[in-house]
């Protein structure tokens, strides 16, 4: 078997065991006989800002910062706006309603990718990178932490919820179908001058199977918040987006890969393009759930 394929196996699997042990109660019905204090918000919580911290370094890796102060400033200000996201996953903050500082927040996502598709000159500024770096990094796993539900009062009977997970779920399977699907199908090229190898026949594929495991999702974990059938097609429609939002990113500064921190598969935002443009989404529709 080729070392390579060992190599992206192992890594590939040990990627996914830390998402399940992060992103469901398992992580702490299993590792708290080793750390009693483990709570499955601090597994979660810690993860999402791992991902983030790695994200921000690797967005200065491809956008290629001087050693000026944007460099030095864009961490902090990350930090800062993830910091007041985070109070509110910690004291349950998240109430879902049309709060003007989180719609603007999802506005800023939506000008940030038209900027990198319209404009991506303007991001050869520093100024640019830095706001760019801000909004790419902070404010997706910022949202993130607003879509699970725990209780610390009384954990038995509300879990750590599995939103998350099934987001990732839902993600992987709309890329492994629309994969597969324009492998064995894919005649129309989607994006060719960015992601070449994206197809519409593999769109279609991605979008039709993925609502499928979505009917799924809805009709054996009741519990989830919003309607999951729903949530299957935004992931769907939106995690080739996230893949295109990267592929233009590094295609833009030329470079191949954002990193290299999981063997054989490249870096953070690597895996995690799909995530980014999908739990803002997630969390909009969320909102706008209420309200229908």
């Amino acid at each position: 078997m080729d070392k390579n394929l060992i190599q992206r196996l192992i890594s590939g699997a040990i990627y996914g065991l830390v998402i399940i042990l992060c992103c469901t109660p398992l992580g702490e019905s299993w590792l708290s006989p080793i750390i009693p204090a483990v709570k499955q918000q601090y597994l979660f919580y810690g993860l999402m800002t791992f991902f983030m911290l790695v994200g921000v370094w690797e967005c200065i890796r491809i956008m290629k910062f001087d050693n000026g102060i944007y460099k030095w400033l864009v961490l902090p200000l990350v930090a800062f706006i993830y910091y007041q996201f985070s109070k509110r996953f910690f004291y349950h903050g998240f109430f879902f309603n049309f709060n003007l500082s989180e719609i603007l927040a999802l506005g800023l996502i939506l000008i940030a990718c038209i900027t990198l598709f319209k404009f991506p000159k303007e991001l050869y500024f520093e100024s640019g990178k830095f706001i760019f770096t801000v909004i790419y990094t902070a404010l997706p796993f910022s949202f993130a932490l607003g879509l699970p539900s725990f209780s610390t009062l009384d954990p038995v009977n509300k879990p750590f919820t599995l939103e998350v997970m099934m987001l990732f779920i839902l993600i992987w399977s709309s890329d492994s179908f629309a994969y597969f699907t324009g492998k064995f199908f894919g005649k129309h090229k989607m994006a060719p001058t960015i992601s070449p190898k994206k197809t519409w026949e593999g769109f279609a594929g991605g979008v039709f199977f993925t609502l499928i495991l979505g009917f799924f999702v809805e009709k054996y974990f009741p519990e989830l918040r919003g309607n999951w059938i729903m949530v299957g097609f935004l992931v769907s429609v939106f995690a080739p987006l996230g893949d295109l939002v990267e592929s233009q990113l590094k295609r833009s500064f030329g470079v191949k890969d954002s990193g290299n921190i999981i063997p054989g598969h490249g870096g953070v935002l690597d895996r995690l393009d799909s995530f980014i443009i999908c739990a803002p989404v997630v969390y909009l529709y969320f909102i706008l759930e209420k309200f229908v």
